[in-house]
């Protein structure tokens, strides 16, 4: 199957990031990734679910019905939040200056017809001495336009508020916290490299703080280097080496958590194993499609392929809930793989400055610098060669590495000619020394 991803929200987690993260590699493709978390509703069953969205982000905005005949419009009033919908409710849209008013059905629903194209429209309503009213916007030439009204949105995060403050105050009850039906794993390629995200939402149903009975510690798959948290993620999760730390109790609701790291492989088909230590309601994985890459998994019930709406192709698989504790095996094959020759080629020149420099160390200087010094500084450069070569080959170089190696190969090259100047006459200490 086939579909298109949008996000009628940005998620705000991502806004701000740039290259970041102890594994001090960039995360530039990895916000297009990341930025991919609202799936169409349309693009088939089975995959991601989608909440709601939030009242405040619709509320007055006029929104293109292409269903709706050509020059309707139609409002909706609800009180506090959608599907609230309020009926019977009397409703003004002023229209270049004139008014009309229409009363709302049992949907919440008051509709105007009829409306010349081009003119200038605004809707408004009164509940309970609460003024509503819509931005001002132009009724289109073809379609329709549906605008929606929010009631008792300040009381609704006022009661909201309180109940967070009484909830953090209270003691925390034993319980357990769920994986939500949101969560997902994703997989990107950036400078051939293989990176993952893990968006952990951490649902807490209950109305108190949950002590699960200690933090939830999600240890990542074999192979995952310079893993880090992600900004906008919650205070409470926190990284070590491969292993994710979220500390309790849970509050309420939702706990969100983004994680990213690189995965390092060397064969073009490859297995990953990740256990999650409590209930994960829906599976969904989504892989950036690059030549003739696949994904598999004995838990999806089904793979198809979307596309960004940069279209960039993605391969997105989804199943039922999985366990706490069950293995998610996620099998990837025909993964970009290039020759590893001039990795090696490096490895054997790197091996030889190094077994010269050992070789050098037994030599003498007799003068000029002295030899010491000259022993430590290369000592200290061969030790930096190496650790920028064990970067490399672990797939955590920088551009700092990639302008550093040149710096200590031709420094390296000076301290070696000093050397080699103070080299022994090999001809014997008689040669020209009249007989």
């Amino acid at each position: 199957m086939s579909g298109r991803i949008c996000c009628s929200r940005l998620w705000t987690s991502v806004a701000g990031l740039g290259s970041m993260g102890s594994g001090g590699w960039a995360w530039g493709c990895g916000l297009r990734v990341l930025g991919v978390t609202c799936w169409l509703l349309g693009a088939g069953a089975g995959f991601a679910q989608i909440d709601m969205p939030d009242p405040s982000l619709i509320h007055g905005k006029a929104l293109p019905a292409s269903e709706l005949a050509v020059g309707t419009v139609t409002v909706r009033v609800v009180r506090e939040s959608i599907g609230n919908n309020v009926a019977g409710q009397p409703v003004q849209l002023t229209v270049d200056g004139t008014e009309r008013t229409a009363v709302t059905d049992a949907l919440g629903r008051a509709e105007f017809s009829a409306l010349p194209a081009g003119t200038v429209v605004r809707a408004a309503a009164s509940i309970d001495g609460e003024e509503l009213a819509s931005d001002s916007f132009t009724v289109p030439a073809s379609g329709g336009l549906r605008v929606i009204l929010v009631a008792g949105m300040k009381e609704a995060a006022a009661r909201a508020e309180r109940e967070a403050a009484e909830a953090a105050a209270a003691p925390p009850v034993k319980g357990a916290v769920v994986l939500g039906p949101n969560s997902r794993i994703m997989l990107e390629f950036q400078d051939d490299v293989l990176r993952m995200f893990y968006v952990l939402d951490i649902v807490n149903n209950a109305r108190a703080r949950v002590d699960i009975g200690g933090p939830l510690i999600v240890d990542l798959p074999s192979g995952a280097g310079g893993a880090t948290v992600l900004q906008g993620s919650s205070p409470a999760a926190t990284i070590s080496g491969d292993r994710l730390t979220v500390t309790g109790p849970f509050a309420a609701g939702l706990t969100s958590v983004q994680v990213g790291f690189q995965l390092r492989y060397d064969r073009p088909d490859i297995e990953i194993e990740q256990v999650f230590p409590v209930a994960l309601e829906q599976l969904t994985v989504a892989a950036q499609r690059v030549g003739e890459l696949s994904i598999a998994s004995p838990q999806f019930s089904t793979v198809g392929e979307v596309t960004s709406e940069a279209g960039t192709p993605f391969l997105l698989g989804s199943g039922p809930a999985l366990p706490a504790g069950s293995p998610l095996v996620i099998r990837i094959a025909n993964l970009p793989v290039h020759s590893r020759t001039p990795l090696n080629v490096a490895l054997a020149l790197s091996a030889g400055v190094l077994a010269l420099g050992v070789w050098l160390a037994f030599t003498a200087r007799p003068g000029g610098t002295p030899r010491s010094r000259l022993v430590s500084r290369r000592d200290e450069l061969l030790a930096a060669l190496a650790a920028l070569e064990k970067r490399a080959r672990g797939g955590e170089s920088t551009a700092r590495d990639a302008a550093r190696k040149p710096e200590i190969l031709a420094e390296l090259e000076g301290i070696y000619g000093e050397l080699d100047d103070a080299q022994p006459d090999p001809r014997g200490g008689g040669e020209g020394v009249a007989a």
